[in-house]
């Protein structure tokens, strides 16, 4: 059966996600020159301007993720020896029609599927009601899912993962045992998806499915458009990342970017997460460079991630014990772990070079409310300001809410 794949001249390398053109379902394994049982067991189909990339996976019965909008890739497909009724499973990544149409051609077009039992339809669950009740009606399961969950594809497993943000409904799938990832449009090589306004998708929550994917120990990019990626994949998840925040920032390129203005424009719009990512592309060019190192710290307080916070702000004090925005930070980190005596003698510290610092003296009303000295909290201005303005605040907003209830 091999022999059939591929077009006349074998031109189908792969390297770094560069490729000369190639037609025709492809083995993956051949294609990125890498052999697992994944990979081995993994054809291709490159996916076109109407289509997207479609892939199938061969064990006691097929699996499809993405089945594409190409009715002639199922012609070329069976033509290779495989049967429509062994098709069991189609995942999709998301709801666009590049994506999803293959599943009515299947349907419509292969009755010996829905004679054999019909397969199951793996998505979203916000994906649009009406394609799903379709699928139902012809005979199949549809099986919605939200992210998290484990599912099996012939044979193997993968995790499911929520990815938000080209559209709501996305969905990507990991297998950690070969640190592979169907990625649909989250994450393209050398190119990156705008979100879709129509379908739900935000670039807040693409930020989301940056973080999410980036947790994992991702090896081996397989997209829904352009040719798969082997051995990269998590600097191609970084690049898509990257090309987000210059979305965000208006910027042209990456090319001479000041990482530490890219942390400080992120904490101004409360992306904390993306301040700390840049503030580490600061610090890996210059360790110990200060004012990275006391944002970042900052970001991770904000963040609630207070031991790794403290861990910052004291490598800072090891290079100036002085640093009053390091004494302030720890103390603030301090408080988050409970410790407010030790918060208490940190803020002390830093009121000592600076008396007049207020967000040191906040800070220290804090330690002392939360310790139960509430008079020597309420004794410290700029805390008992604070106070009284957050107990405003919250006193209006309850009473609006109680009035909407009346009304």
């Amino acid at each position: 059966m091999e022999e059939k794949y591929g077009n006349e001249k074998g031109e189908n390398s792969v390297e770094n996600g560069e490729s000369t053109p190639y037609l025709g379902w492809q083995p993956l394994g051949r294609l990125l020159n890498i052999r697992n049982d994944l990979f081995d067991r993994c054809i291709l189909m490159p996916g076109y301007e109407a289509s997207s990339n479609i892939y199938v996976i061969r064990g006691d019965y097929l699996s499809i993720v993405d089945p594409g909008n190409d009715y002639t890739a199922f012609i070329e497909l069976f033509d290779l020896g495989f049967r429509p009724q062994e098709i069991k499973k189609v995942f999709l990544t998301h709801g666009h029609f590049d994506h999803v149409m293959g599943t009515i051609e299947l349907i419509k077009g292969y009755p010996e599927i829905i004679k054999e039992g019909g397969f199951e339809l793996i998505l979203h669950a916000s994906i649009h009601s009406e394609f799903k009740e379709e699928v139902r009606k012809r005979g199949c399961k549809v099986t919605e899912l939200d992210g998290g969950e484990i599912i099996d594809m012939s044979g193997f497993q993968w995790e499911v993962i929520h990815t938000p943000g080209h559209t709501i409904h996305g969905l990507c799938l990991f297998n950690p045992e070969t640190k592979t990832v169907f990625t649909g449009d989250t994450v393209l090589p050398h190119a990156m998806s705008e979100p879709d306004p129509a379908a739900g998708g935000t670039m807040g929550h693409y930020f989301l499915a940056m973080r999410e994917l980036l947790k994992r120990d991702v090896e081996h990019v397989l997209p829904g458009h352009g040719y798969p990626v082997a051995n990269i994949g998590r600097r191609v998840i970084e690049e898509t990342y990257i090309c987000l925040m210059l979305r965000v920032m208006g910027a042209e390129s990456g090319a001479g970017i000041k990482w530490l203005d890219g942390a400080r424009f992120m904490v101004e719009r409360g992306l904390f997460e993306e301040a700390i990512f840049c503030c580490d592309r600061e610090i890996a060019r210059d360790p110990q460079n200060i004012k990275a190192l006391e944002l970042k710290g900052i970001c991770l307080n904000e963040l609630g991630r207070n031991i790794e916070a403290l861990d910052i702000f004291d490598k800072i004090l090891s290079l100036n014990s002085d640093n009053i925005m390091a004494l302030a930070g720890k103390g603030f980190a301090l408080i988050g772990l409970g410790r407010f005596d030790e918060s208490i003698s940190c803020l002390d510290a830093a009121l000592r070079i600076y008396p007049n610092f207020k967000e040191a003296l906040i800070y220290k009303g804090m330690a002392l409310y939360l310790s139960g000295r509430v008079d020597e909290a309420l004794d410290i201005g700029p805390f008992r300001d604070e106070f009284v303005n957050r107990f405003k605040q919250e006193f209006f907003r309850k009473t609006g809410e109680k009035q909407e209830s009346q009304n």
